[in-house]
């Protein structure tokens, strides 16, 4: 009884879905039956629901043609496999098909008519009722076309597992299998549409955009995704705004103060086009124009938006269309229809009196539809001009293809190819089942369904598994999603010339197949820009201008984008780059740094190689260097060679001359080490540099260090001795510079071993600059090499100080101090000059250091010398120099003698009380060869020479005539000589200083006497070379006969020649 009871209901639900009417679906038997939902019309009409009586089903209002045409292609698509002998043979495909009115409501109400079919097959009723004549279950929908509606349906449809393949919804939302169980569908998912719009916003640079999007599971998701996509490409949003059809006017006339107000050129819809038509209206009613459309695929196409009337608003509008397919025979078919012939499609009627604004009489009843399709057209819809007050009754000779209508725009079948695959993927699921082998099916035990007897969710896990290959020979097969991969054409709304409408310009395509970064292609030259021409600036060349829709004026070249605080980030100032970055791109967000060798050019547009310095040989400053040091080079080679060629003579043996070869060899050395610091530094010459100028610099002041030392060492001997002669020898003298240069070569080595200078790019003095300089590897090295020669530099100046009053024929004491005072000033200036200068100038300050030293050295040293050997010749004798040598030790004896003369009459006067005072006075001397042993032959007084010194000390001078002989004078002279030599030795020397020296020195003081010296040669030279003199003077005093005193003086030197003075005053 309860089974009965239940049949009963079911039947009366049915029988209420049966009253929908033949009018209102397309219907037809079969083995097998499919559920269709399509929007035949745009929408139902407001109805106030006051419930005062039973409420009344809503009206269908606005009638769809292209809704019309997907319909038609189901039917097509089910009649097309019903006439395959290979798919599904003898099995005939049925069809039941409902309008959803682009409703919600609509669509649900048509799915309860396919689920209430279901239950009641599953209840198995037969034997209780009489249900031979019911039509079998529909084991799948083709369905719907809003992603809200099909939410709603897939929500329904889920629960009983009934498979579902929609052809125009899109929302990323039915992709979540968790939820939506049973959908599938044959168009692409929004996520990738989304990704595509925001390729397309970044393509034309644009930053700044306006977004709306329907408030349905559509647009929302869409919209979010874009949003999402959009600011990973630093892309900002001046508004966001949400639309429906059925918001009121208030919020619509909101939404377009919104966009009038608003700064963004370009605006990106995600809607259908009934939601979007009534802001579009108010739109043009205020007549907003200058706005980049960017259209989802949702109504890129709408007849309801691309109206000639509305195209100064949305002409131009760029948007999505699916890839268009080809149906064989299809156009055909569409031209076939006739309310007579097309028995099984209720819809039919009503299209025939929409395209061609007529009606179809049929008896005396009056069809509501009717009377709500003259309501749409009083509403303006339709290519009729009809009105309610009139409708021609229609002939039925009409032609179809007379009327332009969407219904046969088959010129680009995107959607209706959609609802063709879908209806193909269904046939080909229950081509599996038929052709099912036992054993390999998909179910449990490899078990297969009878396609007889199929249920709803076998079909169900056949979709999921399906593979096959469309008529266009693609491959076919839903991922795990239920969603199939799919590319998209890009349209651009041009205004046809031929009649004035709408047409959909292909631009481009977007592959979501291929790589990233390759996916889109525009032909830019075929876009038309909001409604006006494709090229606007056409002088000599044609340039399309692409509108501008950003927050910010473009950034150029060599300059970046800067955040305005308090702004989005696509409101900025144009930076410039600093130095050292570079943007080659328009509206950089970040500049580039240039490489380590390269900086950027004067408009940071790009990096040109670093200049690269260096103390070159080809630049001025490297030339007068190197000019400098050959000239220094060339001098001392010169000085070199006159002392090579004049190296007998006595300037030349008195400044010894080998040691002075070597001195000169290591001014060579010095002036060419400098050539090692110009030119562009390598490591072998960074490691040869600085110990060439150590050693070479160590090498020229040891000498100068030896030479000085033992001149005055031997002048400060009182008594000449061979242990002298040995320790001053030449072998000791070279053993101890090179003692000296040793050490200095000692440093080096450890100093190469330890951290060998190097090669070095430095990047970090200048920003625009290399610096290519020498690292050198340890600085307290340097400073060691730089420190020992500054202290045997030190040491030198010293003893030469010491030696300044020496006979300047045996050591160039004054000079070398001069030399020494320039080696000091030069090398203490060389310090702050190196730590404060970078770069090539480092190079170039030691260079100049090592060339002043070197030039000082050599100027004080060896100019005064060679002057006199080639301008002065006859300073350069022997005379010359043994009369140096004897007047330096007569000035020496009479300092002494005359501070002991002080002492004494100090210690007089305190003893005797006298307190006379002694008044300065000055000795002149005339002085006269005279020969105390005569020669008789004229080459014997050819042979006699002399000279005269005038000697001072003290507040006194002294003129000293000496006479000199050669060796070759007689015998008889030498032993009178050496006679008078023995007779002088037997007496104490410092007694005869004391006694007989301090008279007439005190006498000359206090009297002014002019006294009279005669000097004779007494002694030999080690070198037989032999020197005598004699002195008498002759001493007026006022005073009482003051007898005169001999005065002796005895001194001994021991240098190139041995030479011993005698002064005698008797």
């Amino acid at each position: 009884m309860t089974f009965y009871s239940l049949c009963l209901i079911l039947l009366a639900f049915t029988g209420n879905t049966a009253a929908y009417g033949p009018n209102q679906r397309a219907q037809k038997k079969g083995d097998i039956i499919l559920g269709g939902l399509f929007p035949i019309h745009f929408g139902v009409a407001a109805k106030d629901q006051d419930l005062k009586s039973r409420p009344e089903s809503v009206e269908c209002i606005r009638y769809n043609f292209r809704g019309f045409r997907w319909l038609q292609a189901m039917i097509f698509a089910i009649e097309e496999i019903n006439s395959s002998p290979t798919l599904l043979p003898n099995m005939t495909l049925g069809y039941r098909i409902f309008d959803t009115c682009n409703t919600v409501s609509k669509a649900l109400e048509a799915t309860l008519s396919f689920v209430a079919q279901n239950k009641i097959d599953s209840l198995n009723l037969d034997e209780f009722c009489n249900c031979s004549d019911h039509i079998p279950s529909t084991i799948a929908v083709v369905g719907a076309t809003g992603s809200g509606i099909s939410t709603a349906v897939a929500n329904l449809l889920g629960l009983f597992y009934i498979p579902q393949v929609s052809y125009a919804s899109s929302s990323r939302l039915l992709s979540n299998k968790n939820q939506y169980k049973s959908f599938l569908r044959t168009i692409p998912n929004d996520e990738h549409q989304a990704t595509a719009m925001a390729d397309i916003v970044e393509y034309f640079r644009w930053n700044w955009v306006g977004t709306i999007a329907a408030d349905d599971d559509y647009g929302r998701p869409g919209i979010d995704k874009f949003r999402e996509a959009a600011e990973e490409r630093d892309i900002c949003f001046d508004f966001n705004e949400l639309i429906s059809q059925y918001f009121d006017e208030g919020e619509i006339q909101q939404v377009v103060e919104v966009i009038q107000n608003s700064k963004a050129k370009v605006i990106v819809v995600f809607s259908s086009g009934p939601d979007l038509e009534p802001l579009i209206k108010e739109i043009v009613r205020r007549n907003i124009t200058g706005r980049i459309w960017l259209a989802s695929e949702a109504w890129a196409s709408s007849s309801l938006i691309a109206m000639p009337e509305f195209f100064h608003v949305v002409g131009g509008t760029i948007g999505f269309a699916l890839k268009a397919g080809q149906i064989p025979g299809f156009r055909e078919f569409l031209q076939k229809v006739h309310p007579k012939k097309s028995t099984n499609n209720g819809f039919a009627k009503e299209f025939w009196e929409e395209t061609f604004n007529c009606y179809l009489p049929e008896g005396n009843k009056n069809f509501p539809a009717t009377a709500s399709f003259h309501k749409g057209r009083d509403e303006g819809f339709g290519p009729g001009n009809g009105t309610t007050a009139f409708r021609p009754p229609c002939t039925g000779e009409e032609n179809i293809t007379s009327v332009e209508t969407p219904y046969v725009d088959y010129m680009h079948l995107r959607i209706s190819y959609n609802v063709y695959l879908a209806v193909y993927s269904i046939a080909h699921a229950l081509q599996d089942i038929y052709t099912c082998t036992p054993g390999k099916g998909l179910f449990t035990n490899g078990s297969c369904a009878d396609i007889k007897k199929v249920e709803a969710w076998q079909v169900l896990k056949h979709l999921r598994h399906l593979h096959f290959t469309n008529n266009m020979g693609e491959q076919v097969d839903f991922d795990e999603s239920g969603d199939l991969v799919g590319n998209y054409s890009i349209i651009n709304w041009h205004l046809s010339p031929e009649d004035g409408s709408i047409v959909f310009e292909e631009i481009g395509h977007y592959n979501m197949n291929a790589k990233k970064g390759e996916r889109l292609f525009i032909n830019e030259d075929k876009i038309l820009w909001s409604g006006f021409s494709k090229e606007p600036l056409c002088f000599l060349l044609c340039i399309p201008a692409v509108p501008f829709s950003n927050c910010s004026r473009d950034c150029l070249p060599g300059t970046r984008k800067g955040i305005i605080e308090g702004e989005p980030t696509c409101c900025f100032e144009c930076v410039e780059c600093t130095d050292g970055e570079y943007s080659d791109e328009t509206d950089a967000s970040a500049c580039d740094k240039c490489p380590e060798d390269f900086w950027s050019n004067e408009n940071h547009t790009s990096c040109i190689p670093k200049q690269i310095e260096f103390l070159s040989w080809t630049e001025p400053f490297g030339i007068a260097l190197t000019l400098f040091a050959v000239l220094g080079i060339f001098l001392t080679s010169f000085v070199l060679g006159v002392f090579t060629r004049f190296r007998n003579t006595p300037i030349v043996k008195a400044t010894n001359r080998e040691l002075s070869y070597l001195l000169l060899f290591s001014l060579l050395c010095c002036f060419s080490s400098s050539l090692f610091f110009i030119g562009k530094p390598e490591d072998w010459t960074c490691r040869l540099r600085q110990p060439a100028f150590g050693i070479s610099f160590v090498l020229c002041i040891s000498c100068i260090l030896v030479k000085t030392n033992r001149v005055l060492l031997v002048f400060e001997a009182k008594i000449p001795t061979s242990l002298h002669r040995k320790w001053w020898g030449l072998n000791l003298q070279f053993l101890l510079v090179f003692l000296c240069t040793f050490v200095q070569i000692v440093i080096c080595v450890i100093w190469l071993y330890t951290a060998p200078p190097s090669s070095y790019r430095n990047h970090e003095l200048e920003d625009e600059i290399i610096f290519i300089t020498c690292h050198e590897g340890s600085l307290m090295a340097l400073g060691f090499l730089i420190g020992y020669t500054c202290l045997l530099a030190a040491i030198c100046f010293f003893f030469a100080f010491k030696s300044r009053k020496l006979p300047e024929n045996f050591n160039e004491a004054k000079f070398i101090t001069f030399s020494m005072l320039i080696f000091f000033i030069v090398w203490i200036s060389f310090i702050p000059a190196y730590a404060s200068t970078y770069g090539k100038f480092v190079s170039a300050v030691e260079v100049i250091a090592i060339l002043a030293a070197s030039f000082g050295q050599l100027a004080c040293i060896f100019f005064n010398k060679v002057y006199i050997i080639l301008f002065k010749p006859s300073r350069n004798t022997i005379e010359e120099v043994r009369c140096s040598t004897a007047a330096h030790a007569f000035k020496v004896a009479a300092r002494a003698t005359l501070r002991r003369s002080n002492v004494s009459r100090k210690r007089s006067n305190s003893l005797g009380g006298s307190s006379s005072s002694t008044p300065s006075s000055s000795i002149s001397s005339k002085s006269n060869h005279e020969d105390p042993f005569p020669m008789s032959t004229v080459t014997e007084q050819h042979q006699h020479r002399g000279c005269k010194q005038k000697v001072s000390f003290g507040s006194g001078s002294v003129t000293l005539s000496l006479s000199f002989e050669e060796p070759q004078k007689n015998a008889v002279t030498n032993r009178n000589a050496k006679h008078r030599n023995s007779l002088e030795a037997q007496n104490s020397e410092d007694s005869l200083m004391r006694q007989k020296a301090l008279l007439p020195l005190q006498n000359s003081e206090s009297l002014g006497v002019e006294s009279s010296f005669q000097v004779a040669p007494t002694q030999e030279f080690s070198s037989q070379e032999s020197v005598s003199g004699e002195t008498k003077p002759e001493v007026q005093s006022p005073e009482e006969g003051t007898p005169p005193l001999p005065l002796a003086y005895s001194r001994n030197f021991i240098g190139s020649d041995s030479v011993t003075e005698n002064a005698i005053h008797s």
